[in-house]
């Protein structure tokens, strides 16, 4: 299918590519739906092969971020940006600049925060050529670090996913296989640890894994978390990572991470659910970060508020598996529903955002 064919088949708005050969920078920024408001989403900093990787990923993630603000009740859309760069090696001031002057140009349609490869020091330099980031540090009357809520919003749903398998939402002694341990794992162990369970984690960088030591936990490599016998395999790293090579190596009851589109497929998400193995969709359990740069728009930023909202992932998980069970239909196409009835409610009222 060409692309343009896909995007609008997919009801996707805006697919916008922006280089400068002064810095050796290469962008992409993907606009799914803005129905709700504005498209929000983070940059991402990856060094993708090519360039049609970049663009697939852009389009996936803004789709996703479309339907974690709805599912969230938020008055947001779904965008994503790409910056194809090694964000160790290859991140400098230049670029981040660049890619705030390429920002501005969409005029307020996007609004960008961090993502994999980004933080907010780097948004502090996006910030400088536009106005359209969120998640600043708080020392610049921004919301600061958004994976405290992603870490947060992950255990509330993965409390939520808890009960519904073995009758109580308690995580002590629980086996917790988490594949990644950057930012928003890292918060998420932390609740993990106070309730007593046990955590075995992997990264590919070698700063996260002296992290994870540091903390005392159990360090696999990366080719053999899937393997682990685990009561809860969590997902924190990068996409596509259930899928029909690694499904069936999972000992698991539950999957419950931070990663984006953790399912390579529908018919993953399909497998799962043949399997039983209960699986709580990324972006309803992720949406903590999204939830919590909200609440810094358009007035001064509530952490009370964010956290309030966050917490409430937990009911939404609950309804999610409700309507899964009422329609026996995996949790990951309940969840898509629930977006859609949301999008198409509001469709009448509001159409294309334009800040304007």
């Amino acid at each position: 299918m060409d692309i343009l064919d896909r995007m609008s088949d997919q009801g996707y708005e805006q697919l916008t590519m922006f280089t400068d050969s002064g810095v050796g920078f290469k962008s992409v920024v993907a606009i799914h739906n803005t129905t709700l408001g504005p498209a929000c989403g983070g940059t991402r900093i990856w060094p993708y092969a090519t360039e049609a990787e970049a663009i697939e990923d852009a389009l996936r993630l803004a789709k996703a971020m479309s339907y974690k603000s709805a599912v969230a009740d938020l008055p947001l859309g779904g965008g994503k940006a790409i910056i194809i760069a090694d964000s160790h090696t290859q991140k400098t001031e230049a670029m981040l600049r660049s890619f705030g002057r390429f920002v501005e140009t969409l005029g307020g349609r996007y609004l960008t925060t961090t993502d994999v490869g980004s933080t907010g020091r780097d948004l502090e330099y996006v910030r400088q050529e536009t106005s359209y980031v969120v998640g600043l540090p708080i020392t610049m009357g921004g919301s600061g670090d958004t994976s405290v809520m992603t870490g947060l919003g992950i255990y509330m749903g993965m409390k939520a996913t808890a009960k519904e398998i073995w009758g109580t939402d308690s995580l002590s002694g629980r086996r917790i296989a988490i594949q990644g341990f950057g930012k928003v794992a890292f918060n998420m162990a932390h609740h993990l640890l106070k309730e007593n369970a046990t955590l075995i984690v992997t990264d590919v960088y070698q700063g996260a894994i002296e992290k994870a030591r540091q903390m005392g936990l159990e360090v696999v490599l990366p080719e053999e978390i899937f393997d682990v016998p685990s009561d809860i395999f969590s997902p924190c790293a990068l996409g596509g990572v259930l899928n029909s090579s690694t499904i069936p190596k999972l000992t698991c009851d539950l999957v419950a991470g931070g990663a984006n589109n953790q399912l390579l497929t529908d018919a993953d998400g399909d497998e799962l659910h043949r399997r039983g193995i209960l699986y709580a969709p990324d972006y309803v359990v992720n949406a903590g970060g999204i939830i919590n740069v909200e609440a810094e728009i358009g007035s001064p930023y509530n952490p009370e508020r964010a956290r309030e909202r966050t917490e409430r992932i937990y009911d939404i998980m609950e309804n999610v598996i409700s309507l899964s069970k009422t329609k026996d239909i995996p949790t990951y196409r309940a969840a898509d529903l629930m977006a859609e009835e949301r999008l198409t409610s509001v469709q009448g009222i509001k159409k294309i955002y334009s800040a304007r």
